[in-house]
């Protein structure tokens, strides 16, 4: 997806689409991944980890391909869609093999670190991007794509050993396994929170995946190419913030670095919407997406942590529901929100608003929380 982001704008001019048609490319895609967290999470609690993983990589490279010789954007729409539902499995799947080995500040300490490893996709990718986007049109960049999919099932199949024992593994799958374990999962209510407060924040962000290519590119007068080195500056702020959670997690309670990830995009959100609706120009505003970038380094790892720790037995389900969570509602909101124009006051309030929401929840449930693993 970060790959693709500085060929949206070229993507609309070459099918002589608006750009709110061409941001619905990554939002039916992010739907997709939601929707796919739902089969996938449930298949691993029941078949393994190993065989769900090695399907959704293998139909991820298939449908990359046929999103690079789409014939019309109506068919570029269904194959983002099924590139979604396909890369879902490996983003529950990871989730839920780090639960399989830890649990509690271990694991949010591991998945600190998946973040500083998954964190090298976003810097890496725009930069390429933008710089493919010089000698490739949108559909090479999706060739390449297919190509990563393809060295990816080949890692998988090589090295990738199985973290589900049989003896625990789910008897049933489906959606009424599903059903099963979302009525035990939504009975706890800090799963519960956590979920409503993924909900929200995925909806921020996704505002700023979705419309940043636009803003800067369209508001700001940035070129491909340094979009896409804005966009990795962006996700090295989520390295420090998620390697600064790593670390006072060894003194700090998950719940209460949730908490300052939650105040910390509160305050970026709120210093990009005073920057855009102030007219202060494009420094303070970036600087305000960067605080907001930071504190998804703490939202992220602790939210997965939180809300794993208790349902080790359901791990997958569990995973798939607050990934889906954090994707369903963004591709919904962010089109809307785009009809009164793709501009960085939007964005910035779009941003807000998810943030100061998010923050009410998290002080409602975790303001009384130990200070102390």
């Amino acid at each position: 997806m970060d790959l693709y982001m500085p060929a949206l704008p070229e993507l609309a001019r070459s099918l002589g689409i608006g750009d709110a048609l061409a941001q619905t490319t990554m939002s039916v895609c992010m739907l997709g991944l939601g929707l796919g967290q739902l089969i996938a999470g449930p298949m691993s609690d029941r078949f393994g980890r190993r065989l769900p993983l090695l399907i959704g990589v293998a139909a991820f490279a298939v449908f990359s391909a046929a999103c690079a010789v789409a014939p019309s954007v109506g068919w570029l729409l269904l194959f983002r869609a099924l590139q979604g539902v396909s890369g879902a499995a490996g983003m529950v799947v990871t989730l839920a093999i780090a639960r399989d080995i830890f649990s509690g500040a271990r694991l949010a300490r591991m998945l600190s670190w998946l973040a500083l490893v998954g964190a090298v996709a976003p810097v890496v990718a725009p930069i390429l991007g933008g710089q493919l986007s010089r000698f490739l049109d949108w559909r090479g960049i999706f060739w390449v794509l297919a190509g990563i999919g393809v060295l990816l099932l080949a890692s998988a199949l090589r090295w990738l050993p199985e973290s589900h024992p049989r003896e625990l593994r789910s008897t049933s799958s489906g959606p009424l396994s599903l059903l099963s374990d979302a009525r035990v999962l939504l009975a706890h209510p800090t799963y519960r929170a956590v979920l409503i407060i993924s909900a929200v924040s995925g909806a921020a962000f996704f505002a700023y995946l979705s419309m940043s290519s636009f803003v800067l590119q369209n508001g700001f007068g940035v070129t491909p190419a340094v979009f896409g080195i804005l966009f990795a500056a962006g996700s090295l702020c989520n390295v420090v913030g998620s390697q600064t959670n790593r670390v006072l997690l060894a003194s700090t309670s998950p719940e209460r670095l949730y908490l300052v990830g939650m105040v910390l995009a509160f305050l970026g959100s709120a210093a990009a919407a005073a920057s855009a609706l102030l007219g202060l120009g494009f420094a303070p505003f970036v600087a305000g997406l960067a605080l907001y970038l930071a504190s998804t380094g703490f939202t992220m790892p602790n939210a997965s942590a939180i809300g794993l720790t208790a349902h080790g037995d359901r791990a997958g389900s569990a995973a798939a529901l607050l990934g889906t969570s954090s994707l369903f509602l963004g591709p919904i909101v962010a089109p809307l929100v785009s009809l009164s124009g793709v501009t960085a006051a939007v964005l910035g309030l779009t941003m807000l608003v998810g943030s100061a929401l998010m923050l009410a929840v998290g002080l409602a449930t975790f303001g009384r929380a130990p200070r102390r693993p």
